[in-house]
């Protein structure tokens, strides 16, 4: 018997559409994340240029460094709950045991992928659907976990596509210290002002969609937006960067949930 085709994008939600309100079960599990990451296992986040973030929903949360599994719950945790954000994510990743499926099912925030699944039309369907629902869309542009602590590898022009079809803005959120987590472990965030594919790609209108004008602008957007946050990925994992000699109790919270 041939293995069922995987379900991506808004088929995964099984007719409902991606709200921005944040549920009860999501407020107690981020107060829950908040205070376990805080005071059980020590770790010191911070935020910087929160005021950049806008007020209400509609836009394209665009974050790297992208190295570990809290990284989107981490998102979740520092940002207000509504708009609540819905991000594009890896099947595979996100659904390593029936339990995490069955979980993400029930509070929602997660729109899957899965590698050589269907076209992208489903993903700018989903991403559509997300920002017209007052939500926000949240996209790692790396694509995978694996990399440098120190710089993005090459962003996927995923978000330079979604954000010429859907015109929506792009908020650049700069992750650094995840790559290895361990008791004390320093995190920190930095919210860039907002742009746009069509900014960062430096034209003044969207080519025709499919059309290889529209591959090109894509790829020149995605380009500059990750030349755009690269050196703040450096200057952020250097200050939080831990010398060799610091103690790494609880370094099993780097694959907590692997």
């Amino acid at each position: 018997m041939s293995k069922p085709e995987p379900v991506e994008g808004l088929a995964f939600l099984r007719g409902r559409l991606p709200s921005a309100r944040a549920g009860p079960l999501l407020r107690l599990l981020a107060a829950a994340g908040r205070f376990v990451g805080r005071y059980v296992a020590g770790l010191r986040w911070s935020v910087e240029g929160a005021e950049h973030l806008p007020n209400g929903g509609g836009y394209i949360l665009a974050c790297a460094l992208h190295r570990n599994w809290i990284d989107a719950p981490l998102l979740v945790g520092i940002m207000p709950l509504e708009p609540r954000v819905w991000y594009i994510g890896s099947g595979p990743a996100a659904f390593r045991a029936r339990w995490s499926e069955w979980l993400l099912r029930l509070i929602g925030g997660i729109l899957p992928v899965y590698r050589g699944g269907t076209d992208v039309e489903v993903h700018v369907d989903a991403a559509r659907a997300v920002l017209d629902g007052g939500a926000i869309f949240g996209i790692f542009p790396e694509g995978s976990r694996r990399g440098d602590p120190f710089a993005p590898e090459p962003f996927r022009r995923g978000v330079g596509l979604i954000g010429l079809r859907t015109g929506a803005p792009i908020v650049p959120v700069v992750l650094a210290g995840t790559a290895e987590l361990y008791r004390g472990r320093r995190i920190a965030f930095r919210v860039l002002p907002r742009t746009s594919a069509l900014e960062l790609a430096g034209i003044e209108t969207a080519p025709e969609p499919g059309t290889p004008g529209e591959l090109v602008a894509a790829k020149a957007a995605t380009a500059a937006l990750q030349s755009l946050m690269a050196p703040h990925v450096l200057a952020l994992a250097r200050a939080c960067d831990d010398p060799p000699s610091a103690p790494r109790r609880w370094r099993s919270l780097t694959n907590l949930v692997l």
